[in-house]
């Protein structure tokens, strides 16, 4: 499931520290997004994907800072072009953002990863590479949802409800993609030290 908000306002603080601690420019705009919470990364790799026009996948250093800015993150000049001539492999003057993000997302083990896609695999059901409402029902259980159970919502609202936890504020599409799932997890994932312990978190969540 969608982070608690206990799990988010841990991350949130420990990375608000990061962002004064932080020496390296990947770090401090790690800590930048996920100092906003477990859809940090997510919610810069949508802004992004809104600013690839040509759905080249690739941002020139103008387009890069523009997308920073956009999103709110202000790093020093010199530091941006530090982090966009690191990732600018060829010297082509772009970058490949999805290398990019991939990049941003803290460090995972590679068990922690099979299980983000596990879980992402069990709720596209349509198998389209993407997560919609339909895809959530008869895998979401929603009967002892409150406002289910108080007759305020239907089934409907609250399969939308909960797919907006993993969506990007300000940007809802309905619609969330197995990069923005594992962006999101991978910010569930800082704020969960103990191997075990996330493990256990997402087969409890998803059933696996």
């Amino acid at each position: 499931m969608a982070a608690t908000a206990r799990l988010n306002k841990e991350l949130m603080a420990k990375y608000e520290k990061q962002k004064v601690l932080a020496k390296d420019p990947i770090e401090l705009l790690r800590a930048h997004c996920l100092s906003r919470g477990a859809s940090g990364i997510k919610g810069l790799g949508r802004t992004f994907r809104i600013m690839d026009d040509d759905g080249s996948r690739s941002l020139d250093v103008k387009e890069f800072t523009k997308g920073l800015r956009d999103y709110g993150v202000y790093i020093e000049p010199e530091q941006l072009r530090e982090v966009f001539i690191k990732f600018d492999h060829d010297n082509s003057g772009t970058i490949n953002f999805d290398e990019f993000l991939s990049a941003l997302r803290p460090p995972m083990t590679s068990h922690r990863r099979e299980l983000i896609i596990q879980a992402f695999k069990k709720l596209d059901r349509m198998c389209d590479g993407s997560v919609t409402v339909e895809d959530l029902r008869g895998v979401y259980n929603i009967s002892k949802h409150p406002k289910y159970i108080s007759g305020e919502w239907n089934e409907e609202q609250c399969l939308k409800e909960f797919l907006i936890s993993f969506d990007t504020p300000n940007s809802l599409d309905g619609r969330v993609t197995e990069e923005e799932f594992m962006n999101y997890y991978a910010g569930v994932s800082a704020s969960i030290d103990n191997d075990a312990y996330f493990d256990l978190m997402m087969r409890n969540a998803w059933k696996l």
